[in-house]
């Protein structure tokens, strides 16, 4: 009954960023501790019903008490998907980027997407509880930061991902390409490396933190998957490709964190099953190169791919079996890659449709909107950023979805890192950080957003502390 227990600890992370509408000041001890509670009492047997119970009931509990949650919303739409076979189409609405369709210019190679569409994507203005939550901060006021608070330079190549662990604004882990992962505690000072894990015997190109954060999983340029356990630093498993090929990326099944997925530089992403160390039967696909990047939407039924070809792919995730279906192929600019996407679920009061943030090879950043209840693609926003040659990757920052717009952040080839407002069509740039000596690959806040970590391509990695104002 692990994946019970799973899904309730999911239940409470989609609820960690809710602050009580007339009490945003109370922010989030007690479902902090509930997850506490669960995670020591999991390996526990008890009654499977009991369990399902537990997790209905809990539900209704959250609801009362912090509003309406996007696992609730997102359920039912979850659940119309899948009458629908669980199909994703790219091309309903006029507008939509459609499958199979090429947006560049013949001969010229150069990035070319329909305009974007101006309906509403962001929080209304009206909503006032939410608004309460964060003050009334501008998103220039809310993102302006005072400075660095630590430096790291254990790594001697390129830090190809930074990734806070899940509700915890203290602890940081790193890979790089000198093959080692670093785990960190930034808070309280002075900061410090908890350790170091060392198994892997070419690069790391990417790593996940577990829902319990207890455990991360990373890949490498060496063929091979390994589970770490954090505390210790321990290796507890590896695995290796089944196509003998390099491994790219990886991500935990965010409901089943027994289940990874792993995209390898022949074009392969497979679902591995960790508890059993093999690799799931129809759980394998194939793209049309070396796959960059994965990311699960929230209730981790659908997953998104995108490989050096630039293609975006999404497929039906079975999570009882981890058998992948595949819905659609959406080329965003042909022969640039697609290096990151981010999936972020706004099914609140003030945002209803889902979106995903796409990081491509062409010099662009850009914003979808996930829309009807097939999931039709259609672009908001393209931001300009340096990117040609390396993985840069982006992220939606945490606490976006109550306030007076909503700000994205990526690093960038010129040694930024730029922060957008998705609302504004003219002069989006919000806040523009300086201070790496070389092109920035990643970022990643904390889920308070108190602290911002980036990371470059020659091993450094900076921790930002965000500026406090009355």
């Amino acid at each position: 009954m692990a994946a019970v227990w799973q899904q309730i600890l999911a239940q409470d992370a989609r609820y960690n960023a809710y602050r009580l509408p007339g009490s945003p000041q109370f922010r989030t001890q007690y479902i902090r501790r509930r997850s506490q509670l669960l995670r020591e009492n999991a390996k526990i047997e008890h009654d499977p019903i009991i369990r399902k119970q537990y997790l209905k009931v809990r539900g209704q509990i959250l609801g009362q008490r912090y509003g309406t949650s996007l696992s609730e919303q997102g359920s039912q739409r979850s659940r119309s998907a899948s009458k629908c076979s669980s199909r994703l189409t790219l091309d309903r609405e006029e507008g939509d980027f459609r499958g199979h369709r090429r947006y560049h210019s013949s001969g010229s190679g150069k990035f070319s997407l329909p305009s974007p569409t101006e309906d509403g994507l962001v929080p209304t203005r009206a909503a006032e509880a939410s608004r309460a939550m964060v003050g009334d901060k501008t998103l220039d006021e809310n993102y302006a930061f005072a400075g660095m608070h630590h430096i790291f330079d254990q790594h001697s190549e390129a830090v190809m991902a930074v990734k806070f662990a899940n509700d915890d604004k203290a602890r940081l882990a790193c890979c790089s390409l000198d093959g080692t992962l670093s785990v960190c505690q930034v808070i309280p000072e002075p900061a410090t490396v908890l350790c170091v894990l060392k198994g892997h015997t070419s690069g790391v190109t990417d790593f996940s933190w577990s829902l319990s954060n207890d455990v991360i999983v990373s890949c490498s340029l060496d063929g091979t998957v390994r589970l770490w356990q954090v505390p210790t630093g321990t290796c507890l498993r590896v695995v290796g490709d089944c196509d003998g090929a390099e491994i790219m990326s990886c991500a935990f099944q965010p409901v089943n964190n027994n289940m990874i997925v792993t995209g390898n530089k022949k074009g392969f992403v497979h679902v591995l099953n960790f508890s059993t160390g093999k690799y799931v039967k129809g759980g394998s696909s194939k793209a049309s190169g070396s796959i960059l990047t994965i990311t699960f939407d929230s209730g981790g039924k659908t997953l998104w791919i995108g490989d050096e070809n630039g293609c975006v792919y999404s497929f039906a995730f079975d999570v009882g079996t981890g058998k992948l279906s595949r819905a659609q192929r959406l080329v965003v600019c042909e022969g640039h890659p697609i290096t990151c996407i981010s999936a972020r679920s706004w099914m609140s009061r003030e945002a209803r449709d889902p979106s995903l943030l796409i990081n491509c090879g062409a010099n662009a950043l850009c914003l979808y909107r996930v829309s009807g209840v097939e999931g039709s693609l259609q672009l908001k926003r393209k931001f300009p950023i340096k990117q040609r040659n390396l993985r840069i990757r982006s992220g939606f920052c945490p606490l976006m979805s109550f306030r007076q717009g909503a700000c994205v952040v990526s690093g960038s080839e010129d040694m930024c890192v730029y922060f957008f407002d998705v609302e504004r069509t003219n002069k989006p740039v919000v806040n523009k950080l300086q201070g790496h000596s070389a092109p920035v690959i990643d970022v990643s806040f904390n889920y308070d957003e108190s602290l911002l970590a980036s990371a470059d391509s020659e091993g450094m990695v900076i921790v930002w502390k965000r500026e406090q104002r009355s």
